[in-house]
């Protein structure tokens, strides 16, 4: 092992504002992720960012054209000495909450990361290990690609059946193309199948209201908002260790959750087990099981994510409620429930591949941070932690 300053292994960069650039194909992130995708890119080639401002520990790796804001910094890398994704992963391990220079957002100067003390083993053992973590990455992304791909194929399925209305009729013929009548509704503005109804969201859901003590449920996952997917309707990643200290609300497997701050309005997904997060979160539940999955792909469209951020209240934090607003929501709905069950026979399968690749990522990445710091600390040998590895991959 050879001690290095960070600054010896990396040149730290400013991110800079991203608002007049036009959309693109290149990623912008900011301490949280990815924030938007512009016609532009800072730098093109391997990097570690770094938090300014926010989440100290949130470090990410990139290895394509990016723009990072002015609240993360970017780096140019010594590959001479560090093999990059091996350093990401060192870094990832340090708690940085005592450099913090700021007084209220915590921040970080350059000199504070630069002065971080470094212990590197040779660069082929580096390579070696950044492979084994690089293996289970891969492919806890390749199981996010799939899911990604099954999620698009229940949406559009969804898109079809309730708001083309093209759900089978009683032939099996698409309902809408096939000439099924269809009704001009005053509520909705739009013309919806004979027969159909307008409801609330709150004839058809419910908000759960499960608040919990920290030292209650400690075995289960712990979900912040900040977790839930941006783009997607089922979330990846959870925590074993409940950070905050009050107001938690319990969920569980299916419930439906949305986050309740503006900021994450848009941010609406299945839960796929069962969990614990902040009250910030808002817990849906259907009163009838069947209607689940409608209902989800009915809460995480536009016109009801509007809806709800119209409803807010709050002026520094706009929250959205339930009450006297997000339940009062209309949506068009038949009370035939052929149509739910034949709509939940194509979906499910679906949802049930997805919670198992998500299952596996789990497993996967718990494997790789129990392996992490013994790789790190040479208490596993590489041999051994690659057959594990391995073996983990088949099964």
């Amino acid at each position: 092992m050879k001690e290095y300053f960070l600054k010896e292994l990396l040149e730290i960069k400013n991110g800079k504002d991203h608002k007049n650039e036009n959309k693109g194909v290149y990623p912008v992130y900011g301490s949280g992720g990815i924030m938007r995708y512009i016609d532009n890119y800072l730098y093109d080639d391997e990097s570690i960012l770094l938090p300014r401002k926010g989440t100290l520990s949130n470090i990410q790796y990139v290895k394509e054209k990016f723009w990072t804001v002015d609240t993360t910094y970017y780096t140019v890398l010594n590959k001479e000495k560090a093999i990059p994704y091996y350093l990401y992963y060192y870094l990832r391990l340090l708690d940085l909450s005592n450099l913090n220079s700021g007084t209220g957002v915590p921040s970080m100067t350059f000199n504070s990361y630069y002065q971080i003390k470094v212990k590197l083993p040779n660069l082929s053992t580096q390579q070696k290990i950044a492979s084994i973590l690089s293996a289970l990455d891969n492919k806890i992304e390749l199981n996010h690609q799939i899911n990604a791909t099954l999620e698009e194929m229940a949406k559009t399925i969804y898109d079809y059946w309730f708001v083309q209305f093209d759900f089978p009729n009683k032939e099996g013929k698409p309902y809408k193309s096939s000439g099924g009548k269809m009704v001009y509704n005053k509520k909705l503005k739009r013309e919806i199948p004979e027969g159909w109804e307008v409801k609330k969201l709150k004839e058809l859901l419910f908000e759960v209201k499960d608040n919990i003590k920290p030292t209650d449920y400690k075995e289960l996952p712990y979900l912040p908002i900040d977790k839930m997917p941006l783009k997607s309707l089922y979330y990846f990643e959870y925590e074993n260790r409940i950070k905050a200290k009050s107001s938690l609300i319990r969920f569980l497997e299916d419930d439906i959750l949305i986050g309740a701050m503006r900021v994450y309005f848009h941010r609406v997904c299945n839960a796929i087990s069962n969990g614990i997060s902040r009250s910030t979160m808002m817990v849906l539940r259907p009163f009838e099981k069947t209607h689940k999955n409608f209902l989800l792909f009915t809460i995480n469209r536009s016109e009801t994510i509007k809806y709800a951020s119209d409803f807010s209240t709050g002026s520094s934090i706009p929250y959205a409620k339930w009450e006297s607003s997000l339940e009062t929501f209309p949506l068009s709905f038949s009370n035939n429930e052929n149509i739910f069950k034949k709509f939940n026979k194509l979906i499910d399968p679906i949802i049930e591949e997805f919670k198992i690749n998500n299952n596996q990522n789990q497993e996967l990445a718990s494997l790789r941070d129990w392996l992490l710091p013994l790789l790190m600390n040479g208490q596993v040998a590489v041999e051994t932690a690659e057959k594990k590895v391995k073996e983990k991959l088949k099964s």
